[in-house]
């Protein structure tokens, strides 16, 4: 039986060999369509646009784009792979980021003010300049932020300044926070999902034997999961019990999630191939994004 890292590596081996977006290239190029999207570059995180809420934020590995509900896609951003894409829940302007300029090397952790248009380093991390493949900031406290760079990080003045934790729960795919305590953590791993209640220094298990592919926590404290097998998942906080939404994924792999915080029936996802789906009733139900 294939892994799932396996599994993922298959579809994104081929997407890391094009030159998806044109090195040099710079805000304002012509529109792609999401379809379009997913055949130059992949995808590395998802957020509803809160500055136009019928919009959508994809981070890529080749910079930022905004899509409207038609599908079309434009690049807003310096061409750079965005890794640990996260907004900021108190600020619609304000979005972080982590990964590696065109260039090459680290960037540390990074934000932006102007909605996704230009970005500053804040600050290098702890031992960096770092590159959080997995980083998520707290709706409960937004100054709390929790990165992986080798050790699970933490930041309680919104990224200035970074702290280790200790070690990060083994195959780490995934970090959300919760929207209800800013030391509640959850994990996705290749052997569950695990949540944390102390910051990431001791972790439980509250789904075990099969790999979770991604773990989001919406405004309202809604827990979402991918589990291989099974399909998304959803709990409330208050008492961790999972029920399917929807089990109708067949090869896909959802990677990457966005709960619309106006709207919790509007969710958006991302597979491993690429794909830009959308939802309007709760995840029950999906569409390709402007299909």
């Amino acid at each position: 039986m294939r892994t799932f890292m396996g599994m993922i590596a298959a579809n994104l081996i081929a997407g890391l060999a094009i030159a998806a977006v044109a090195a040099g290239s710079a805000a304002g190029t012509e529109a792609l369509s999401a379809s379009q999207l997913k055949e130059r570059t992949h995808i590395h995180g998802l957020a509803v646009d809160m500055q136009d809420t019928e919009k959508l934020l994809i981070a890529t590995h080749h910079g930022m784009f905004r899509a409207g509900p038609d599908g079309k896609t434009e690049l807003i951003s310096p061409v750079q792979d965005f890794m640990g894409f996260t907004p900021d829940p108190s600020d619609p302007k304000t979005l972080y980021a982590s990964g590696h300029p065109a260039g090459g090397g680290n960037l540390g952790f990074i934000a932006s003010t102007d909605n996704g248009v230009t970005w500053d380093q804040i600050s290098p991390g702890a031992n960096g300049p770092v590159d959080f493949h997995q980083m998520t900031v707290s709706s409960a406290d937004p100054q709390v932020l929790y990165g992986a760079y080798g050790a699970l990080q933490v930041s309680r003045d919104a990224g200035k300044t970074w702290s280790i934790v200790g070690p990060l729960p083994e195959k780490l795919i995934d970090l959300a926070a919760s929207a209800k305590d800013a030391d509640t953590l959850y994990a996705a791993t290749e052997a569950g999902l695990s949540v944390s209640r102390d910051g990431g220094q001791r972790w439980e298990t509250v789904l075990d034997g099969t790999p979770v592919s991604l773990v989001e926590v919406a405004a309202d404290g809604s827990v979402y999961a991918f589990v291989l097998g099974r399909g998304l998942v959803r709990s409330a906080e208050s008492n961790i019990d999972f029920k399917t939404i929807s089990d109708i994924w067949g090869e896909r792999i959802l990677l990457h999630l966005a709960v619309d915080p106006a709207d919790k029936n509007r969710i958006f996802a991302a597979s491993q191939q690429g794909d830009i789906l959308a939802s309007t009733d709760g995840g029950a139900s999906w569409t390709e994004l402007g299909g």
